[in-house]
């Protein structure tokens, strides 16, 4: 099953991109050869307005082969598409990308109406810090940030994510009673005391270390994975939720703390000194993450900063890869992502059908958005490396000999499917022999 979802999740993907070249060739006048979703041998199809149809045996791919656009075809003919002006090529060009865009948008309505949207609502200001002092109040709605709109509460997230803070003051422009209001917002750093150590929080079990930091003082005391903490000082500890609950009762300060811990069924009690940490800076703010409900007015309105976020976070994506931020086995490629899908599924399919069919279609616009924007990169044999060969006609005037044109995209093609081939090997030993 979770093959199944996959493969109707990239089909419907695949044949929405191939859809908007053809549709767009047709209007142009173009005569489209074959419209194929799938790569390989062909499985079933059928002839209808001189095109060929077909479904075929890998569903990672499609086509939508335009008379003319290779080299032994008759470019001269009316109907091909080098005989098209260079504008009607780009719109050809870019329909395949604008239409994963269109489909991730209507999904994105039709998630938005059901379950709603994440509004980029303040909800918590911390008192005394570098918000409060701003004048930054709960209930305000974020707008922007600095010179970056925002839309929604992942929004926020993001540029967090993505901008380190520093001193350096931060502006926040928010709308307040249908006001906009721009407010400036200095960085505090906040520091904290770390024991450098991890448990398991549970309610019912043991606090069991999982995992002890090297060069923090549990690791100093002698502490290991594994070790069970049964008390803190006087208080005796019997699970982690206690453990939890202690911590959230009397954070740690510099003051010397006694740790009791059993290691293969001897108990033993060692003088720890918490040690102060410098977190970094923060705004001092939270700010919501969760669904509300929306009007339609809304659903179609966020839709498309729903569609934009995942624009911009696959171009941040893009970004990691370029500057080596992102390891290799963090990119994946069908494998990955029909891993992921079937994850999504398993783990949606308990709570019921609406949740299952949300979940899905999420991940849908998620991936429809990436493929868009995937395809319109300046890389030859994809529609952006053409879109660039478009481009550079534009600006001198006439075309690029196609023959180089031509070549430029088979060394393209030939790179991308080696690149194909990587990722394969990355996922498999990713998925099955991590």
């Amino acid at each position: 099953m979770r093959i199944v979802v996959a493969i109707l999740i990239f089909g419907i993907i695949i044949l929405i991109h191939e859809l908007g070249h053809f549709i767009l060739a047709r209007v142009n006048g173009i005569e489209v050869l074959d419209f194929s979703i799938g790569m390989g041998p062909r499985l079933c199809g059928f002839h209808a307005f001189g095109t060929q149809f077909s479904v075929r045996l890998l569903p990672i791919g499609g086509a939508c082969m335009m008379l003319g656009e290779n080299e032994d075809q008759n470019m001269n003919n009316e109907k091909s598409f080098y005989a098209k002006n260079v504008w009607q090529r780009i719109a050809v060009l870019f329909a395949g990308p604008g239409f994963n865009f269109i489909l991730a948008f209507l999904f994105s309505v039709i998630i938005i109406g059901v379950a709603g949207y994440d509004p980029a609502k303040v909800t918590g200001v911390t008192k005394g810090g570098p918000a409060a002092e701003a004048g930054l109040l709960e209930g305000d709605i974020i707008t922007k940030i600095n010179h970056s709109g925002i839309s929604l509460g992942r929004e926020v997230q993001g540029y967090l994510d993505y901008h380190t803070l520093s001193e350096k003051p931060v502006t926040l422009t928010v709308r307040r009673n249908g006001k906009k209001v721009k407010i400036a917002v200095t960085p505090a750093q906040y520091s904290r005391y770390l024991l450098g150590f991890t448990y398991s929080g549970t309610e019912t079990g043991k606090a069991e270390v999982l995992e002890v930091s090297e060069g923090y003082p549990i690791a100093a005391a002698g502490l290991l994975a594994g070790d069970v903490i049964t008390g803190i000082d006087d208080t005796k500890i019997k699970t982690g939720g206690e453990l939890m609950a202690y911590f959230d009762q009397k954070p740690l300060t510099g003051e010397e703390i006694n740790v009791t811990y059993v290691r293969n069924g001897e108990e033993m009690t060692v003088a720890v000194t918490p040690q102060f940490v410098s977190m970094g800076y923060s705004l001092g703010f939270a700010y919501n993450l969760a669904r509300e409900d929306a009007t339609a007015f809304q659903a179609v309105r966020y839709s498309f900063s729903e569609v934009k976020y995942w624009i911009v976070e696959t171009a941040r994506g893009l970004s990691r890869l370029v500057t080596g931020k992102l390891k290799s086995n963090e990119i994946g490629s069908a494998v990955a992502i029909v891993d992921a899908i079937g994850d999504t599924y398993e783990a949606s399919v308990e709570y019921g059908v609406k949740d299952t069919v949300l979940n899905l279609l999420y991940i849908t616009v998620l991936l429809s958005a990436n493929l868009g924007v995937m395809n319109l990169l300046p890389i030859p044999a994809l529609d952006g490396g053409k879109l660039l060969f478009c481009a550079i006609e534009v600006v001198r005037g006439k075309p690029v000999d196609r023959e180089k044109e031509g070549m430029v995209h088979f060394i393209g093609m030939v790179l991308l499917m080696l690149l194909m081939v990587f990722l394969l090997f990355n996922d498999i030993k990713n998925v099955f022999f991590s």
